[in-house]
C-alpha cells in the first residue's frame, strides 16, 4: 500500500472507531454478558459486537489484507505474515466491565512487520488518536486533527512514567533510575501509548506479556509522533512472531530520545 492509501483506509475508519465507541457505551449502560476465555480473562457481548463493526469496515476498506483479532481465531495460524493488521476491539475489559474509563478500541496496520498505521479510541474518555506516518500523528479534538507533540510539555527535573502495576519489580525499576523517573501513574490499557505519544507521560517499561494486538496500534502513533519502542536491549520490534507473544518493552517519548541524545 502507499502512504497515501494508508492514510484513505485510516481517514475512513475514524468514524467507525466513533460509532463502535458510542455502542459499546450503550451496551455497558444496558448491562454487559460476561464471559471467561480459555486464557482466563473476561470477554463481554461489548468486546464481540465492537469486534464485529470494526473488522467489518477494515474488511471492506482492505479486502486483501488478513486480519489478527484476539477475539477470533480467524488468521492466528497463519506463518510468515508480513502484511495484516492487529485488532484488539476492547482493550482493558476489566475496566469496560468494570465502569471504569480506560479502556479503548484499537486496530494496526502492519506492513513488512512493521507498524504503518494505527487508531485507538477511548469512547469513556471521549480521546480518538490515530497516525498513518512519520510526523502523521494526531489526536480529534471538537473535531479538529491536532499534530501529537510531546516535546512543548516536557520537564527533564519531572520525568513522568506509565505503569500496568503499582508493585513496580526490580529489573523494571532499575531502568526507572536509569531515565531518572521521578513519577510513575498506573495505566493498564494502549491509552498509554497515547498520552506518552502527547507528551502528558515520557515513557513506559514492561517485562514481556500480553500479545502483539495489544500493542500494535498503539506503537505506530508513537513511533509516527517521533517516539519509539525497543525490548530492554534496544532491538527493534518486529510483528508476526510466534503466537503474537510480545517481548519486554520501553516506550519513548520523542521529548525523552532527545534529552537522552542532548
Amino acid at each position: 500500500m502507499t502512504k497515501t492509501e494508508i492514510k484513505k483506509v485510516v481517514e475512513s475508519l475514524i468514524n467507525t472507531f466513533l460509532n463502535a465507541g458510542e455502542i459499546s457505551l450503550e451496551l455497558r449502560k444496558k448491562g454487559l454478558t460476561k464471559s471467561i476465555k480459555p486464557d482466563n480473562t473476561p470477554v463481554s457481548n461489548g468486546d464481540l459486537e465492537v469486534n464485529k463493526i470494526i473488522t467489518k469496515k477494515i474488511k471492506e476498506l482492505t479486502p486483501e489484507i488478513p486480519i489478527i483479532s484476539e477475539e477470533t481465531s480467524d488468521n492466528k495460524s497463519l506463518n510468515n505474515l508480513k502484511d495484516f493488521w492487529l485488532i484488539d476491539p476492547i482493550d482493558g475489559t476489566y475496566d469496560y466491565i468494570n465502569n471504569l474509563d480506560e479502556f479503548t478500541i484499537n486496530a494496526g496496520l502492519i506492513i513488512d512487520k512493521k507498524p504503518a498505521a494505527g487508531l485507538i479510541y477511548a469512547p469513556a474518555k471521549n480521546r480518538m488518536f490515530y497516525s498513518y506516518g512519520e510526523n502523521q500523528a494526531f489526536e480529534l479534538i471538537n473535531g479538529d486533527e491536532i499534530k501529537l507533540d510531546s516535546t512543548k510539555k516536557f520537564d527533564k527535573n519531572e520525568i513522568k512514567f506509565v505503569s500496568y502495576s503499582n508493585h513496580i519489580k526490580p529489573e523494571i525499576n532499575k531502568i526507572h533510575k536509569e531515565f531518572n523517573v521521578k513519577k510513575i501513574v498506573r495505566m493498564k490499557s494502549s491509552l498509554k501509548f497515547c498520552v506518552i505519544a502527547a507528551g502528558e507521560y515520557d515513557g513506559y517499561v514492561a517485562e514481556p506479556r500480553a500479545c502483539e494486538w495489544d500493542i500494535a496500534a498503539g506503537h505506530a502513533i508513537l513511533k509516527h509522533a517521533g517516539g519509539d519502542i525497543t525490548d530492554f536491549y534496544g532491538k527493534e520490534i518486529l510483528y508476526g512472531k510466534k503466537n503474537f507473544i510480545n517481548p519486554s518493552l520501553i516506550l519513548k517519548s520523542k521529548s525523552i530520545i532527545q534529552w537522552m541524545n542532548s
